[in-house]
């Protein structure tokens, strides 16, 4: 695969930095592996099993359980919610039946998968070398009208959700909307039962006024799980130095992405990724700094199929009006040069050929989620 450097990392870096990068990361499988990996726990802030290749709601292959075991993730946190204008009943029911998907599978792959609550569970998942799954919402339509179902979710294993999606909804403004009114009265009655039952709050799809709103309401560390730098690509859906400083300041982590939103829409790649993981890392500290593909941890086949069910989905997006700028039909969401199981690893390998030391690379792993899991999952 073409790994080309952006003109936007040809003026951060500079001609021939960008360069000896592009020459580096040419093909991530061939980096070293950093010596520590599987020792470490990594924990991806937004991903999980599968691929883009399956059928909505098919079982787990064997295939995809082998992918899992082979990529020494220890923990990755789920989406199992419904985003977007879903009526908040119908997207109650869907979620119920979500987790019961998720209870299935993971009941079905013991030996691969387990249910994460705790932080001590992420530790028996390291010790036990599976894969612990953290459900998380991306929206909170499902308990908009009745924050009491807030209960609910949180003993059926709900540890992480944001309060908006994209667009407005009862609890606040996402970061598509342009009135940015923040968040309402419900949504900050939300963020505080959140921080009694021990939810962490995560603002990722929250507009600009609502996640300034949520960190100043919030008694506990809060979290960008899988974001960019604005400073970078200035795109809503990225967060400004000031908004990850804030996060910091609260004692909250930051997340990037595997996504176009790095790059002005196109796929992104290793260099992208190091670019906004540094810049990050420069502004809100190594100790607040994490990694959230909001991907897959099977490496994506790029064939016909996939890229005509791509296009269709990003078509529907912008039909349901939760597309954001930039979604293009061949932005896909997965680095290009990283599309494998064991992308931590290689990525890990990256950031030791940069100079980054040991305890920094555990921290952006998984060692800054583990503590802020810790601090906001105590009820």
């Amino acid at each position: 695969m073409s790994h080309a450097i952006s003109r936007r990392a040809l003026l951060t870096f500079g001609a021939a930095g960008a360069m000896a990068l592009a020459m580096r990361l040419r093909d991530a499988s061939a980096a070293d592996a950093w010596k520590g990996y599987d020792a470490a726990i990594v924990i991806d802030g937004l991903g999980g099993p599968g691929d883009g290749n399956s059928d909505p709601g098919a079982p787990y292959t064997a295939a995809h359980m082998k992918d899992v075991r082979d990529s020494g993730v220890t923990c990755a946190h789920t989406t199992i919610g419904v985003v977007g204008t879903t009526p908040p009943d119908a997207a109650y029911v869907e979620v119920v039946r979500n987790i019961l998907w998720y209870e299935r599978e993971i009941e079905n792959n013991p030996q691969t998968l387990m249910r994460v609550r705790t932080v001590a569970d992420i530790v028996q998942a390291k010790r036990s070398s599976r894969t612990g799954i953290v459900y998380g919402f991306q929206d909170g339509v499902m308990f908009e009208t009745d924050l009491s179902r807030l209960q609910d979710f949180h003993r059926l294993g709900v540890r992480v959700i944001q309060p908006t999606y994209n667009r407005r909804n009862l609890l606040g403004d996402g970061c598509l909307e342009p009135a940015n009114a923040g968040l309402s009265k419900t949504g900050v009655e939300a963020v505080e039962q959140m921080n009694e039952l021990g939810i962490l709050v995560d603002l990722s799809h929250c507009g600009r006024k609502t996640a300034a709103d949520a960190i100043r309401v919030s008694r506990r560390p809060v979290a960008f799980t899988h974001t960019g730098c604005a400073a970078l690509a200035d795109h809503p859906r990225n967060r400004t130095d000031a908004e990850l400083r804030a996060v910091a300041d609260k004692g909250g982590v930051s997340g990037i992405y595997f996504m176009p939103y790095l790059c002005e829409g196109r796929q992104p790649t290793s260099a992208d990724i190091i670019r906004h993981l540094e810049h990050m890392i420069d502004v809100a500290g190594e100790d607040h700094v994490s990694i959230g593909t909001d991907g897959n941890i099977s490496a994506q086949v790029l064939d016909q199929d996939y890229k005509d069910a791509f296009a269709e989905n990003i078509r529907a997006r912008k039909a349901a009006g939760i597309s954001a700028p930039g979604e293009t039909e061949a932005g896909y969401l997965f680095a290009s040069d990283l599309n494998m199981p064991r992308r931590f690893e290689a990525l890990a390998g990256m950031l030791v050929e940069r100079g980054h030391g040991a305890k920094r690379i555990e921290k952006i792993l998984g060692g800054n989620l583990m503590r802020v899991f810790g601090e906001t999952w105590k009820a």
